[in-house]
């Protein structure tokens, strides 16, 4: 619980961190608007008028982008309309607007405090250390201006550092979540304009769903008909040709009975890999922790493994779990370069998280016949969320997200 606890600190300090970002880029958004609209007034800023919209949209597109990462996805609105006059009127751009205004002073001010508080806690917590080292006339750091004359005064700054540790766990995801609210309530589209968006995105991801499935039962058809049919064709060759060298040459039957044994068991062998490829029994057997473990274990590139998960998923996201593992972990043993890799499972909510993450030479491509798309077909599938992050370089990061509420 403990750890929990702190993890969600730590994703909270994240998210506004990335929020103080984007509240700067409103801030400079909205001094741009204002400039332009004064300037307009004398006439000189008509000209510049067009850019308005185009950078409320691109700042607000980051902020999209970045309460995506962190939650239920933001879908942008259309684009912009052809001429300056319709773009300042239509309402998405307004709303943008509207939050470049609260992001730009709420926004920034939330994230100046829930940065401000871990620095606070660090220092305060960390004075009986360094306490030595300042003149006691001074006092201590920030607003602790009492003389400092022993360990004993340093105790109580320390006591107020942990104070202010308790506030940043405590607190810390309240202020993300709060500094995200404007974001989440005006930069989502409208409710027809939402419907809408989101129906095209459940066509595509029926046609991916189907997609996917034709893919697989083709794989399924291919490793029965070229591996599976030909063996037991064999075997009943071999029957035949024991039979009948039963009459002319007893002395074969027991070699060519020893081929067919030989045939009979690749065949069995070659079945048991379809049946894992249709839904591991090992994810039955050990569950989806014991399962990765397996994977992790068999990589050759060494490869940790992070896995907090508590009770069971249902079974067609743990398999596609499993197999988005399989299939990156194979990619970055064939194609990264990497010396290590990562891989990180956890359950936020109703959703199931997944990150495999290396340090090799980055470069990843999906049109490169990496498997990378067949990944993101099964992720879409299940309506998840599939990201990619591969510069030249590296590292390499693949994030995945699935639902899996009850």
């Amino acid at each position: 619980m403990r750890i929990q606890r702190l993890r969600m600190a730590v994703d909270g300090l994240e998210h506004i961190v990335g929020g103080f970002g984007t509240a700067l880029l409103a801030v400079v958004a909205l001094a741009w608007s204002l400039l332009v609209a004064a300037a307009s007034v004398l006439g000189v800023g008509l000209l510049l008028a067009p850019t308005v919209p185009r950078v409320l949209r691109a700042v607000a597109d980051r902020e999209r982008a970045r309460l995506t990462r962190w939650g239920p996805a933001v879908v942008g609105p259309p684009p912009l309309p052809g001429t300056t006059r319709e773009a300042l009127r239509d309402p998405s751009v307004r709303r943008e607007a509207a939050w470049a205004g609260v992001h730009g002073t709420a926004g920034l001010l939330l994230g100046a405090v829930g940065i401000s508080l871990p620095i606070y806690a660090v220092e305060y917590a960390s004075f009986p250390l360094w306490y030595r080292a300042l003149d006691p006339e001074e006092g201590g750091p920030g607003f602790v201006m009492w003389r400092i004359d022993g360990f004993a005064d340093a105790a109580v700054v320390w006591l107020i550092g942990v104070l202010f540790v308790v506030i940043t766990i405590g607190f810390g995801p309240g202020i993300a979540r709060l500094q995200a609210f404007a974001g989440r309530r005006l930069l989502a589209p409208s409710g027809d304009v939402d419907l809408s968006l989101r129906v095209a995105e459940l066509t595509l991801t029926r046609a991916a769903a189907l997609d996917a499935h034709a893919v697989e039962l083709r794989r399924i058809e291919r490793s029965l008909h070229d591996g599976t049919q030909n063996r037991l064709v064999a075997v009943n060759v071999l029957i035949g040709a024991a039979r009948r060298a039963q009459q002319r040459d007893p002395a074969v039957v027991a070699d060519i009975l020893d081929r067919a044994q030989e045939a009979t068991e690749q065949a069995l062998a070659e079945l048991r890999s379809v049946v894992r490829g249709i839904l591991p029994p090992v994810l039955d057997d050990r569950g989806l922790d014991g399962a990765l473990a397996g994977l992790a274990g068999t990589c050759v590139v060494p490869c940790e493994l992070e896995v907090d998960v508590p009770g069971r998923c249902a079974v067609s996201v743990e398999a596609t779990a499993y197999f988005v593992v399989a299939e990156a972990l194979t990619n970055i043993a064939k194609h990264s370069g990497a010396s290590s890799a990562r891989v990180v499972v956890r359950r936020a909510g109703d959703r199931l998280l997944l990150s495999v993450t290396d340090d090799g030479k980055g470069g990843a491509d999906e049109t490169g016949g990496s498997g990378l798309g067949g990944i993101r077909q099964r992720v879409a599938a299940y309506d998840g969320r599939f990201v990619m992050s591969s510069p030249a370089g590296g590292p390499t990061r693949m994030d995945v997200e699935l639902p899996c509420g009850s």
